[in-house]
């Protein structure tokens, strides 16, 4: 499944366009501890944090992830946009709290199998 079917089906709004929503999707890994993240994602997941700051560019590039989901209605810093875009990294926002998107993409991803 694709990044941007995930963001149409669940309404995500495009913050940034990074490498581009037909990036392939595999998996996903909610957390907003950062080590925790470059410990555990893989290539491919999409990341469910409400972290906003530069240094999720930093770790979402650092792993490979397909693009990264903002939460519960958090939105990015200006310079976190800007690392975003410099990076490739696609980042998208909700104002569903992390469990309800984590659910939702998981059910997507399920049916997609």
């Amino acid at each position: 499944m694709r990044l941007r079917e995930i963001a149409e089906r669940l309404g995500l709004a495009v913050a940034a366009q990074g490498r581009g929503l037909d990036t392939e999707v595999t998996g996903g890994y909610c957390s907003d501890l950062l080590s925790d993240v470059m410990a555990h994602a893989r290539e491919g997941n999409v990341w469910i944090t409400i972290q906003t700051h530069q240094n999720v560019i930093a770790v979402g590039s650092l792993t490979a992830v397909a693009g990264v989901v903002i939460t519960g209605g958090f939105a990015p810093e200006p310079e976190t946009l800007a690392k975003a875009e410099r990076e490739g990294l696609t980042l998208l926002q909700t104002r569903e709290g992390s469990f309800e998107t984590a659910g939702r993409i998981h059910a997507l991803l399920c049916r997609h199998l």
